[in-house]
């Protein structure tokens, strides 16, 4: 039988692991003095309470790995073949950790996501699709799909993904001080800008296009993402052509993992495109 790890960067809840059938890592959330299991022991109120009324900035670090090793070695040893995703190994040294511990087990394959967030949602809906393949088989329909998938998100402020590391300081200087709102993205499992516009109505209006212009697939759902607060997600939803508004079924306020890069107040779509 075939068991799915997701680490906790995919922004699924701990009540959404029985509905996508995997078993989430937690990442470790650092508030200050405190560690915490990211969508654990760690409330939303909570997080947002330190980042924004304490004006703070959090932390991330692996997960349990000592936790992860038994538990996969015990599925492997009773004959079970497991995949574990991963964020990003361009963001994050989860993956890497994570594939030099198994890397002698063959009923283990470690993938990474070269993304984040709704992303990897996508991806571990691609690997639900195609349980019945063998590994090697799962990894390459994983591998085909990545390259289709767009993130498309407006951060409020780029100063979170400035100082978390995952944004170029170039970048950081644009958005800042000519004011130009970027959409940001992944490319090649890196935090990049996709489009520069001068005001938020028409970076989400270039989203809103996107759909059209990158051909979003059908066969797929479209993540709708934001932090802390929905009302510009609400927004750009209203831009949307209504033909695409089916596919919208999940909407995904991030978990404090991903959110404390992000900042407050960010938003996007995430979607599979036919090119």
């Amino acid at each position: 039988m075939l068991k799915v790890f997701v680490d906790s960067g995919c922004s699924i809840k701990q009540d959404e692991a029985e509905k996508y059938d995997i078993t989430l890592i937690p990442l470790n959330v650092i508030l200050g003095d405190k560690e915490y299991k990211d969508g654990v022991d760690l409330s939303m109120d909570e997080f947002y309470d330190f980042l924004i009324k304490q004006k703070k900035f959090p932390k991330t670090s692996l997960p349990d790995l000592p936790q992860l090793e038994s538990e996969v070695t015990k599925l492997t040893e009773q004959g079970d073949s497991v995949i574990i995703l991963t964020i990003s190994s361009k963001i994050s040294s989860t993956h890497d950790t994570i594939k030099k511990m198994f890397e002698t087990n063959k009923n283990v394959k470690v993938l990474d996501s070269q993304m984040a967030v709704g992303g990897m949602r996508l991806i571990v809906d691609e690997i639900n699709r195609c349980r019945n393949l063998s590994l090697d088989e799962i990894e390459k329909r994983v591998n085909e799909l990545i390259p289709r998938i767009r993130i498309m998100a407006i951060p409020e402020t780029l100063e979170y993904l400035f100082r978390g590391g995952r944004l170029a300081r170039i970048e950081w200087l644009i958005g800042n001080f000519l004011k130009i709102k970027p959409i940001i993205g992944f490319k090649e499992g890196k935090v990049t800008v996709h489009a520069k516009k001068v005001g938020l109505k028409n970076s989400m209006n270039y989203i809103a296009k996107a759909l059209d212009t990158l051909e979003c697939d059908p066969n797929y759902e479209i993540i709708a993402s934001y932090t802390y607060n929905k009302k510009n997600l609400e927004d750009l939803i209203a831009m949307v052509d209504k033909k695409y508004l089916p596919q919208i079924k999940v909407y995904d306020n991030l978990d404090p993992a991903i959110a404390c890069h992000w900042g407050p107040n960010a938003f996007g779509l995430i979607f599979v495109s036919k090119k």
